[in-house]
């Protein structure tokens, strides 16, 4: 059982661990001391429900409904494109850390972006639910139990120590020089994501 925990460990971290439109936003909240705990609970709760649901078998479900990968597709792809063109605008006239944390996002706001940036993108199923869970059917029994448990406490160490640790970036993020290149590479991020999701629409998935 320790074993399949380590390995699930491990690959949950693998997956999660790439710059992507999650790790971004938490970044950018954690800088700004903003709602950190909050969205780091918000994200890797959603992460074990969702590797939860890839050990139990939901993956296959998933893989054959062709209507609701699309809706995802489409609405990630919005959602993403319309974050990247904010980060963006807030590149063009950046601010000091004082002047963001004043602007912060409302609590409600905040967990509304967060719940749409993890669930209205297609690659957190493809890797939490559909690879996770594949991967589990190697293991029985307890062993699958502790696997997707390791990957889950993957994901909890993982945004915790995102949201948390980037307050040890402050001193960088002083000055607004700092936050147009964070914003500039939030905006080249988002864009990219935006994009591939489209191409992979327009490409039959």
């Amino acid at each position: 059982m320790l074993t399949a925990a380590i390995a699930g460990f491990f690959l949950g971290a693998s997956l999660i661990i790439a710059i992507g439109a999650q790790n971004a936003f938490i970044l950018r909240q954690g800088l700004l001391r903003s709602h950190v705990f909050v969205l780091c609970l918000i994200c890797a709760a959603a992460d074990a429900v969702l590797i939860a649901a890839g050990v139990a078998g939901l993956g296959t479900l998933v893989s054959r409904s062709p209507m609701l990968i699309t809706i995802v597709t489409l609405g990630g792809a919005v959602f993403l494109a319309a974050y990247g063109f904010k980060a963006f605008r807030r590149a063009m006239q950046p601010h000091s850390l004082v002047e963001n944390r004043e602007n912060a996002m409302p609590l409600k706001a905040a967990i509304a972006t967060c719940l749409a940036f993890t669930f209205l993108n297609p690659h957190v199923y493809l890797d939490t639910v559909l690879l996770l869970g594949s991967l589990s059917a190697a293991y029985e029994g307890w062993a699958r139990v502790a696997y997707g448990a390791g990957a889950a406490i993957a994901s909890f160490v993982w945004f915790f120590a995102l949201g948390y640790g980037a307050r040890l970036l402050q001193p960088v993020f002083a000055k607004p020089a700092a936050w147009r290149v964070l914003d500039l590479i939030i905006g080249i991020v988002m864009s990219l994501l935006a994009l591939s999701l489209l191409m992979h629409f327009v490409n039959g998935g």
